[in-house]
């Protein structure tokens, strides 16, 4: 896949960035005014005018996903943070896969000796069938190969299938503080995966219980690779019991503080899975969430979904206890609407974008944009599966895209192709500044 190249054209730079600014125009005229983001609690501040570009899983859209070449490419092209997914293995150690299934994303399938150990688990209600980076040791793990997770998307990227070995999360560390030199500092942007599955509810192969926590393993492995200036992390989480705990217990014990950021499915069908895990257990609610219960209508309960945590009140009790900021899945903010027909909208004779913007943007970006809450939206994506039409149905690039999120007033985003953030965020900082009008 060829990289993206900022156009050249001055008229075209200016219709793209109008473009954006004006589609975001109507959103903010009903939205409170945003408060300025703190930012002076940071040793260090990544990003241009406080926008800040996310690799998302690497270069993703370029390499197979979660490599330690698609997060060195990402910084080649620009990334600020670079993310990896965290997962743990049957020795305790934190490797970097999208899943603790590993089928998808290794060649797990063609390793013989491994055979035996495929097996069915339900993980966060969902059963799966495959292999499970707890039931195999780091050295084990180290034999495996990477591939293309998507590859009927992506078939440019299976040309690294088998060559590339599954990272570790001190190996990503490692590579996060190489390429920090010549003035450049490159953060990371961790995301423990399953927190409620690997440290109460996950059995090995064995039956064995795994119980690891993630959050202290991730905090005791930036210690010790001395990697925990707050302004080079931020650590995100689907759940919220794991996000408070690290809060208010794992980082005061380790003695740092770092910005933890709530990430949300499906406002109205995705559950956070520890509401689900802790209900259902009858667990102590008061003991774990606190005074989070009282700021959701009707408290917490199995079937309380994310839309919850996005009413003002929840927000302002999240920030106040353990929120820097918000990961919004990209079409919970902005609505799509199905068209009548699919299009091929880039001319290759596939009629794969499917989906038209609304007009409507969900009132939580301008609530947590008023609380002065980081907003980090995922995920932006060149491809046309991933992309839709403006709301005035024009067809939308993932660059057209990204200058809309950065007028609609958040202050990063997770993209699989950096190169397109960064030239965005170039295009967008340069068209935003006010030059004194001329006469013709």
């Amino acid at each position: 896949m060829p990289h993206f190249h900022l156009p050249t054209r001055p008229s075209l730079r200016r219709s793209l960035a109008a473009l954006a600014l004006c589609a975001a125009s109507a959103a903010h005229a009903s939205a409170p005014t945003p408060a300025k983001t703190p930012m002076t609690d940071r040793a260090t501040v990544l990003g241009q005018q406080g926008l800040i570009v996310i690799a998302h899983r690497g270069a993703s859209g370029y390499r197979p996903e979660h490599t330690l070449e698609a997060y060195r490419l990402a910084i080649q092209q620009g990334a600020d943070f670079i993310e990896p997914d965290l997962v743990a293995t049957r020795d305790g150690e934190l490797v970097v896969r999208h899943e603790n299934e590993i089928s998808g994303t290794t060649d797990v399938a063609d390793h013989p000796e491994f055979a035996d150990r495929k097996t069915s688990k339900t993980i966060d209600g969902e059963k799966l069938t495959g292999w499970f980076t707890e039931d195999f040791t780091l050295a084990e793990l180290k034999t495996l190969r990477a591939k293309e997770r998507i590859a009927q998307i992506r078939p440019g990227n299976t040309r690294f299938d088998g060559q590339l070995p599954i990272a570790t999360f001190k190996e990503v560390i490692a590579l996060a503080k190489q390429e920090s030199r010549d003035g450049r500092v490159i953060g990371i942007y961790p995301e423990t995966k399953h927190p409620t599955w690997f440290a109460s509810e996950g059995t090995h192969l064995d039956g064995s219980p795994i119980h690891i926590s993630l959050g202290e393993k991730l905090v005791a492995t930036l210690v010790a690779e001395g990697f925990t200036d707050p302004g080079r992390v931020y650590i995100q989480s689907f759940e919220v019991a794991n996000l408070i705990e690290l809060k208010q217990r794992i980082l005061p014990k380790a003695g740092i503080d770092l910005p933890l950021v709530q990430l949300y499915g499906d406002f109205e069908r995705d559950r956070p899975y520890d509401f689900v895990y802790n209900a259902g257990h009858k667990a102590d609610l008061d003991a774990i969430y606190g005074g989070l219960i009282a700021a959701i209508p009707g408290g917490i309960d199995a079937k309380t979904s994310f839309a919850a945590l996005t009413e003002t009140a929840a927000l302002t009790w999240m920030k106040a206890n353990y929120v820097a900021g918000l990961g919004p899945s990209k079409s919970s903010v902005i609505l799509r609407a199905p068209l009548p027909a699919k299009r091929d909208a880039d001319g290759d004779g596939r009629a794969l974008l499917s989906t038209r913007n609304t007009g409507f943007i969900h009132p939580v970006l301008g609530r947590a944009l008023a609380l002065g809450l980081q907003v980090h939206p995922y995920t932006l994506r060149a491809e046309e599966p991933f992309l839709t039409q403006t709301a005035n149905g024009v067809d939308q690039s993932a660059l057209g895209e990204a200058l809309q999120w950065y007028s609609l007033g958040v202050q990063g985003f997770f993209i699989d192709q950096p190169d397109i953030g960064v030239a965005a965020r170039k295009l967008f900082l340069e068209q935003s500044r006010i030059a004194p009008v001329k006469a013709p």
